[in-house]
C-alpha cells in the first residue's frame, strides 16, 4: 500500500499549474524515462511567497513536485534552501529505489528556480556574522566552509553546460552543482544555485576565443574572478544579508585589505585574484590562506567525515574539462584548421602549421620541426598573416615588458617584483608607466597573459601583457 502522504500529493497535488506572480522557473528531467518537472518559485524579501509546478511522466514525478512545493511555499528563504531530495522523499513517506530519481529531479528544478528567484528578489537583513561560501564541490571549498566564521550559507555557480564536457571533471557543470549541493546539505547548510552561463559566456569564454583569434595567450581565470564570478557572488551575498564572501582560494589579506600570497607557495592563487577591486577584497575571506600544505586541508576534511577529502583537484580550464582545446576553439569560436607558414626570424619558411591559434610564445612542443643545432621555440604569432615565427631560446629573452589596462592599488614606485604567468616565479622588477623593467631577463613572455605586480608578498596591481 502506498503511503497516504504519497496518495495525497498524487491525487491532490499542491499548486499544480499555478504560476505565482513574479515567479522564476527551474526545469529538470526529460530523459529516457520521460519524467519532466517545471518548478516555479516567487520570493518576497526573506520568504518564499508562493510556488507552483507542472510535471509529466510517472505518478511519482507529480507527487515529488507537489511535495517540493509544499515544503517551500511560505517558508523562510534560508530554510527552503535546505530542502533536498531526501526531505522531498520523506514528505511522501519514502520512495522505492526505482522512484527516488523523481525526488532528485524535483530538487534540481526547485533549486534552479530558488536561486534565480533569490538572485532577483531576495532582501534579507544583513548580519555581520553571516558569510556566503562559494562551494565548488571540491575539498578546498568544503574546508573553507568548515573554517568560516559565523553563520554559513553556501552557493554554487553553474557556468558552463556542453554535452562534450565531462561533468564529473568540471567544477562549474550541472553535475558539479548537484554534488556541491549534496555536500552542503550534508553539512547542514542552506545552499543556492546560480545559473551564470550567459554571463560566463559573454564575460569569459567569448573574450578568450577572441584573444586566441587575435594571436594572444589569454588567462580567462583572472578575468572570471575579477569581473564575473566573484562580483556575481558578492551581489548575491547582498541579497542574502551576508556581510562577507568566503572562498577556498589559497590567498590572504593584509590588515589594510590588500591581497597577499598564501602561506603555501605551491598552492598560492593570489595571481588568479589579482584583478579584484579593493571594494571586493574588503569583503572576501580566505580561510585556507594560512594553511601550509594541501595535505593538511585534506586531513581537516577527513576528520570532519567529508566524502571529498580525497577528491582530485581540477587541472584544466573548467570549460575545457573532457574536451581538447583545439576542438573547443573550433566548435565555439569557429577557429578551425587554417594551414599557414612557420617562418624563421628572417621570414623564411621552415615548416607548416594548422593555425596560428594553436601556438603560444615560448612553446617548443608540437611544432613538427627541429633546428639544425638547437631546439626551436615559438617567438611570436601573426594572426593576420597566419604565421608562426620560431627561433632559438635565446631569442625569447627580454628584460622589458609592456603593459596595458594597468590597475594599481599602490604607487608604481612600490612595485619590487612581478609574476608574468600563474606558475612562474616572481621576478625582481620596477614599473614605470606602461613598462616593466626586469632585473633578470626572462624567456617566453606571452602577450595576453597577466602581469601581477608585487610588493614583497602583497599584490599591488596587475595589467595585461602587450609584449
Amino acid at each position: 500500500m502506498p503511503d497516504e502522504r504519497f496518495a495525497e500529493h498524487l491525487t491532490k497535488p499542491r499548486n499544480r499549474g499555478t504560476v505565482p506572480p513574479g515567479a522564476h522557473s527551474g526545469v529538470a528531467g526529460g530523459a529516457a524515462c520521460g519524467d519532466l518537472v517545471h518548478l516555479r518559485v516567487a520570493v518576497e524579501r526573506d520568504r518564499v511567497a508562493d510556488a507552483g509546478f507542472e510535471a509529466s511522466g510517472c505518478g511519482a514525478m507529480i507527487a515529488a513536485a507537489s511535495a517540493a512545493v509544499d515544503l517551500v511555499a511560505g517558508a523562510p528563504l534560508l530554510e527552503a534552501a535546505r530542502v533536498d531530495s531526501a526531505r522531498i522523499a520523506a514528505e511522501l513517506g519514502g520512495l522505492s529505489v526505482g522512484k527516488l530519481h523523481t525526488a532528485d529531479l524535483a530538487a534540481d528544478a526547485l533549486h534552479r528556480a530558488l536561486g534565480a528567484a533569490a538572485r532577483a528578489d531576495a532582501q534579507i537583513a544583513t548580519r555581520p556574522d553571516r558569510t556566503l561560501v562559494a562551494m565548488s564541490g571540491g575539498v578546498d571549498s568544503a574546508v573553507a566552509a568548515l573554517r568560516a566564521d559565523g553563520e554559513v550559507v553556501a552557493v554554487t555557480l553553474e557556468l558552463w553546460r556542453d554535452p562534450e564536457n565531462d561533468g564529473e571533471r568540471s567544477c562549474c557543470s550541472a553535475d558539479a552543482v548537484r554534488s556541491a549541493r549534496a555536500l552542503a546539505h550534508r553539512m547542514g547548510l542552506a545552499h543556492f544555485t546560480l545559473d551564470l552561463r550567459d554571463e560566463f559566456r559573454a564575460g569569459v569564454v567569448d573574450p578568450w576565443l577572441a584573444d586566441h583569434a587575435g594571436g594572444l595567450t589569454p588567462n580567462p581565470c583572472v578575468g572570471c574572478n575579477g569581473h564575473v564570478r566573484l562580483d556575481a557572488m558578492l551581489e548575491f551575498a547582498d541579497r542574502l544579508g551576508a556581510a562577507t564572501l568566503t572562498t577556498g582560494h589559497y590567498a590572504r589579506r593584509t590588515e589594510d585589505g590588500l591581497l597577499r600570497q598564501a602561506a603555501d607557495a605551491a598552492k598560492d592563487q593570489s595571481y588568479m585574484l589579482a584583478a579584484l577591486s579593493r571594494r571586493s577584497l574588503d569583503r572576501l575571506r580566505f580561510p585556507l590562506g594560512d594553511i601550509t600544505t594541501k595535505a593538511h586541508v585534506r586531513e581537516i576534511a577527513r576528520e570532519a567525515g567529508l566524502p571529498v577529502a580525497a577528491k582530485a583537484d581540477s587541472q584544466d580550464l573548467c570549460f575545457l574539462a573532457g574536451t581538447g582545446r583545439a576542438r573547443f576553439l573550433a566548435r565555439h569560436g569557429a577557429l578551425r584548421e587554417r594551414p599557414g607558414d612557420i617562418v624563421d626570424r628572417a621570414g623564411r619558411r621552415v615548416g607548416r602549421h594548422r593555425g596560428h591559434h594553436h601556438f603560444t610564445v615560448g612553446q617548443r612542443r608540437g611544432l613538427g620541426i627541429g633546428g639544425e643545432d638547437e631546439p626551436l621555440y615559438v617567438l611570436g604569432t601573426d594572426a593576420r598573416a597566419n604565421t608562426v615565427t620560431v627561433g632559438p631560446k635565446a631569442a625569447l629573452a627580454t628584460s622589458t615588458v609592456r603593459i596595458r589596462g594597468l590597475r594599481m592599488h599602490a604607487a608604481e614606485g612600490e612595485v619590487d617584483a612581478v609574476k608574468l604567468r600563474y606558475h612562474s616565479p616572481a621576478i625582481a622588477a620596477t614599473l614605470a608607466g606602461d613598462t616593466v623593467a626586469l632585473d633578470t631577463p626572462v624567456h617566453g613572455v606571452a602577450p595576453g597573459q597577466i602581469a601581477c605586480f608585487l610588493r614583497g608578498d602583497v599584490v599591488v596591481g596587475c595589467g595585461t601583457i602587450v609584449g
